[in-house]
């Protein structure tokens, strides 16, 4: 990772919807809502699971880990942006863009592997009960997890490598926030091999990942329909169902942003669909988690009536 050089300047302008005043106003009400309800919510989750014994097994460890990714990404990006809300053209500084960005790349590299992780969780937990505990061990989960994140900071290492320099004076960022893509579209020094290296990690990060959800969750549909018990396939469908909500929001938006042909500048639906997947999903993942879970509803009111008895 080099430092700013003599064509480069030390801020960058990031423009967001400067240009529409009550837009800007609409997407800080918006943000602000999904920033609170974002940290409420997954702190809460993280709460509930450390504290309940109930909820110490490798499902709730793995939305642990999701809820604690979710929480980072929000409090990466969000508050900067809405602060920004209030400025016409706000500046980042050249290091503090190239952290929001990197640490943004490993949150949501680990976030697209770990939810193939959870289905294929949910996948022994239906099809292989019986043996769930040996599928899916605790030494497993915490391999799966190091895993991942090993991946995503090699992923994400080989991008600073390939980081250009040479901005030429290009200093306005076309987004709410500092992005790989639009900061790749600044550089005036060849960018060939480090969109390809985009590209192709994108591709990587999300096609296989999600190819394999798909297909897991064909073959727990099809053991569902085989279960004898009514009760059995309404709770099995309830928590696959979350499951699949989750992974339809976040996955939809991350490949409309990053598998479709790019252009030279990002238009302000592309602005807004890199919101959804960064505030939106984050905001949601909880809300779709505690309202369609009985285990964590049991959990949070365990909690409170503890508390009000004392």
């Amino acid at each position: 990772m080099g430092a700013p050089n003599e064509t480069m300047l030390t801020e960058f302008i990031l423009t967001g919807l400067s240009e529409y005043p009550r837009a800007q106003a609409v997407l800080f009400c918006f943000l602000l809502m999904a920033y609170l309800v974002s940290n409420l919510g997954n702190g809460l989750i993280i709460i509930l699971i450390i504290a309940d014994p109930q909820l110490h097994n490798p499902m709730y460890f793995f939305l642990c880990v999701l809820s604690l990714i979710d929480l980072l990404i929000t409090n990466n990006t969000v508050p900067e942006v809405l602060a920004n809300c209030f400025f016409y053209m706000p500046t980042i500084s050249y290091y503090r863009c190239l952290i929001q960005m990197y640490v943004g790349m490993i949150l949501f590299s680990t976030e697209t592997i770990l939810l193939a992780i959870m289905a294929y969780d949910r996948f022994a937990a239906i099809c292989q009960p019986l043996h769930y505990m040996q599928i899916i061990s605790w030494r497993f989960c915490i391999n799966l997890v190091a895993s991942t994140i090993a991946l995503s900071f090699l992923i994400t290492f080989i991008t600073v490598l390939l980081q250009p320099t040479d901005f030429c004076g290009h200093y306005v960022i076309n987004h709410f926030a500092c992005e790989i893509q639009t900061f790749l579209k600044l550089t005036c020094s060849d960018t060939h091999t480090g969109e390809i290296f985009v590209h192709i990690s994108s591709l990587f990060l999300l096609v296989p990942p999600f190819s394999f959800i798909v297909v897991t969750y064909g073959r727990i549909g099809w053991a569902v329909l085989h279960i004898r018990s009514a009760q059995g396939r309404k709770k099995a469908f309830s928590t696959c169902s979350s499951h699949l909500t989750v992974v339809s929001i976040f996955y939809g938006a991350l490949m409309i942003m990053y598998l479709k042909p790019q252009q030279k500048s990002l238009s302000e639906g592309e602005k807004i669909v890199s919101v959804m997947y960064g505030a939106m999903t984050s905001m949601l993942n909880p809300v779709i988690y505690s309202l369609r879970n009985r285990d964590v509803k049991a959990a949070f009111w365990k909690v409170v009536g503890g508390k009000m008895s004392r």
